[in-house]
């Protein structure tokens, strides 16, 4: 697609055909005022303030939707235009509540800026008020005598979350947003408050808290998901009182904006470092949590250098051994997929994730593709999940264990007529596809038909999560994914399971089992360094209160900052006790392994920001080198039976780990919960307080009968039991399970 040139305000810009004539504007720094527009939805053309004039027309055009054309001169003010925006002011400001000194949104309030702006001073005309009722939507709250019905809300609902909860109630006057799914409380709706311009939709927690002007933002990374989210801790007198984002351009999930208050406000003391320090000398292990910044494993992996110890990172390691075996096939050292690649893919098929549990940010933005790209989205899973099907568009259940023969199915069908290397041809034509699919549930009909779906799509991703890394055949599964990104041109996916899982992998040289002696930081350990004063010897600062850099999910290196002060010393005080640390964590930015796709960059010398037209420019991407080559594939696993009950560790949406379970305002349902055939095989009832032991590891739960469950399989979060869940979590996700009632 060429180019066109026109003129905005007499200036020559230049634009691509499928850009709005707003974009171009914002791109060109020109203001144009809106009220309703955000950059990650689609024109939603409610409020009109973005009204311009071209030369030759009688009326004005929207810029939000309107396109360019060759040659046309555009004003974006005019006395005409600004009484055209005034009036459209007073409009909204008919009979709005006067009632900015005790509102929560003065002071970033659109309407009352643009109030302001468009010098609206009084009334001239007025409507009868009607009674509209305060409603209570879990974590926020509308009121809709403050709504301005700009839209906002419903598209985000609609067009990013995916829950499709909000619709307009229409009667002229009397129209309102109503929420049809208000029972289920959801902590994603969050980002409905985030994009409210008036103060209709507000956080409840911080309501009444504090004025908007009064916070410090403190720029950081959400600290719960590998997404890399950026996020804005705001702080008055070293406390955080809100979590927000750039809304315009990013979204924000439930779990990130509101598990922020698990800051350390214990402390420690010069001695309490020396202590660990003699503890780390005297250890030959140190196990650890991958919820750590990057220059934190640096420190460990020098202290591993140095003292010969073993660094054990369970989850970290299966994810490490799974990215080498990939890149062995793929060609090169990472996979190719990203977020933003999500969205804008026509044809993505999911595998070995809940994706709605796992990665809400990547189901926001399947959802995005879904709806603006027609996307075929292909869930395959062992497991049903109702909150995602008004998104896929065709779900298979393949049986507990058959992950591999499944990712068999779907490359050989991919690669046909691929140039393959001899040993992988041969491979695929000793595949006894009739055994496999009986075996795995999958028949060779649907893989036939997903492949032909695919020839009319342009953009395939395919997304791999969490069951896949410690599966017992993860390396095969990974050098088969390997293929379909080098030969049948899907971009992968791959989930890093924990916030800086990827980073930890491609920095630490990662041991499979443990000494005799542990340290654990930020995990289970014979001495215990974390940032949970209630389990631990020696306390150290949480993420939220040091600074430094995160490996994102798109290999994207982003740094985040100090929202709450620590009293006393850090890891890299350790460190320097025993002759490895430096005067900053943060001097060790520079020193993270070119090798590993780092770059030699400063931590002040990263950029932080987006761009007015929504270009994030933050941190620096990994360099995606060229790997070593090794084109073969393994026969298949003789697939295991998985009868009677069998449990899948997952954590719900609104809890990751240890840290979120210590945060007050996401929910503590630690449940397992399964359906009646479920029950029925483990001879429980809803209610009933059962032992769940796994390979030797116990645990005791309550049971809840789930009414939209289906088969044997009980979801069983881990998140409570704080750093010991990786007992249980470093281990393939669906496990037999011999479960009791208490007392019996």
């Amino acid at each position: 697609m060429g180019e066109i040139t026109f003129e905005i305000d007499g200036k020559k810009v230049k634009a691509a055909r499928n850009e709005t004539i707003l974009q171009v504007a914002r791109r060109e720094g020109i203001y144009i005022p809106t009220m309703c527009y955000l950059t990650k939805v689609k024109p939603i053309a409610s409020c009109r303030l973005c009204v311009v004039e071209v030369e030759g027309l009688e009326a004005p055009i929207l810029s939000c939707q309107e396109r360019p054309a060759e040659g046309i001169k555009i004003r974006t003010n005019s006395e005409e235009l600004y009484k055209q925006r005034q009036n459209i002011m007073k409009l909204y400001d008919v009979n709005h509540p006067l009632q900015c000194g005790v509102c929560d949104q003065s002071g970033e309030c659109d309407l009352q800026n643009k109030t302001l702006e468009f010098d609206v001073k009084e009334q001239s005309f007025s409507a009868m008020e009607q009674y509209r009722e305060y409603q209570d939507w879990g974590p926020i709250s509308y009121d809709p005598y403050l709504c301005i019905l700009c839209e906002r809300c419903v598209r985000v609902s609609n067009e990013i979350l995916g829950d499709e909860a909000l619709k307009i109630s229409p009667g002229g006057y009397n129209s309102k947003i109503i929420n049809v799914k208000a029972e289920e409380k959801s902590l994603d709706w969050g980002a409905l408050a985030e994009v409210c311009p008036v103060g209709a939709l507000v956080d409840k927690d911080f309501k009444y808290k504090a004025n908007a002007w009064e916070l410090k933002k403190i720029p950081a990374v959400g600290p719960h998901t590998s997404d890399g989210e950026a996020i804005y801790y705001e702080v008055k007198n070293d406390l955080i009182y809100r979590v927000t984002n750039d809304y315009e351009y990013a979204t924000i999930t439930g779990v990130n904006k509101y598990g922020y208050t698990f800051a350390n406000r214990a402390s420690n003391t010069p001695d309490d470092l020396e202590k660990a320090a003699a503890e780390i000398k005297k250890a030959d292990t140190i196990r650890f949590s991958s919820v750590i910044t990057n220059e934190e494993a640096l420190i460990l992996q020098r202290l591993k250098e140095k003292y010969g110890v073993k660094l054990i990172n369970e989850e970290a390691r299966h994810f490490q051994k799974f990215l080498r075996a990939f890149s062995k096939t793929a060609g090169h050292a990472y996979y190719k997929g990203t977020l933003e690649g999500v969205a804008k893919s026509d044809f993505i098929v999911t595998i070995g994730t809940r994706i709605a549990d796992d990665a809400q940010g990547i189901k926001f933005r399947i959802n995005q593709a879904a709806k603006s790209q027609c996307a075929d989205v292909i869930y395959l899973h062992p497991i049903e999940d109702h909150r995602i099907q008004n998104i896929v568009t065709q779900y298979h259940k393949y049986e507990v264990g058959s992950e591999e023969s499944v990712l068999a199915l779907l490359a050989k069908a991919f690669l046909e007529g691929a140039d393959l290397p001899k040993r992988v041809t041969s491979f695929f034509d000793d595949l006894d596809e009739g055994y496999i699919s009986a075996e795995s549930n999958i028949g060779e009909e649907e893989i036939e038909q997903l492949f032909k779906k695919s020839l009319r799509r342009k953009r395939k991703t395919l997304i791999a999560g969490k069951d896949l890394f410690a599966h017992p055949a993860a390396e095969n599964i990974a050098r088969m994914l390997g293929l379909l990104e080098r030969y049948a041109g899907f971009e992968i996916l791959l989930i890093p399971p924990s916030t800086n899982t990827l980073g930890v992998a491609l920095i630490c040289d990662l041991d499979e089992e443990a000494g005799e002696y542990v340290v654990g930081y930020n995990a289970w350990g014979d001495f215990m360094l974390g940032a949970i004063s209630t389990c631990v010897d020696v306390n150290m600062p949480a993420l939220n209160q040091q600074e430094g850099t995160i490996t994102s999910i798109n290999k994207q290196v982003v740094p985040t900052h100090v929202a709450r002060p620590f009293d006393g010393g850090c890891l890299n005080d350790i460190a320097a006790i025993l002759g490895v640390g430096k005067k900053y964590t943060i001097d060790f930015t520079p020193e993270l392994p070119e090798e590993a796709g780092f770059q030699k960059r400063e931590f002040d010398d990263l950029p932080n920001y987006y761009t007015a037209t929504g270009e994030e420019v933050r941190g620096y991407y990994l360099q995606n080198s060229t790997a070593s080559s090794e084109q073969k594939l393994a026969p298949l696993m003789e697939l295991e039976s998985y009868d009677g009950p069998v449990v899948y560790l997952c954590n719900p949406s609104s809890q990751k780990n240890a840290f979120t379970a210590i945060c007050h305002l996401l929910p503590h349902d630690g449940r397992l919960r399964g359906s009646e055939q479920f029950a029925l095989a483990a001879k429980i009832k809803d209610g009933d307080n059962v032992q769940v032991s796994i390979e030797g590891e116990t645990v005791e739960k309550e049971f809840v009968l789930d009414t939209k469950m289906k088969g044997t399989i009980a979801l069983m979060p881990t998140f409570e039991l704080g750093f010991f869940s990786d007992r249980f979590e470093s281990r393939y996700r669906f496990s037999k399970a011999i479960i009791k009632q208490v007392g019996k």
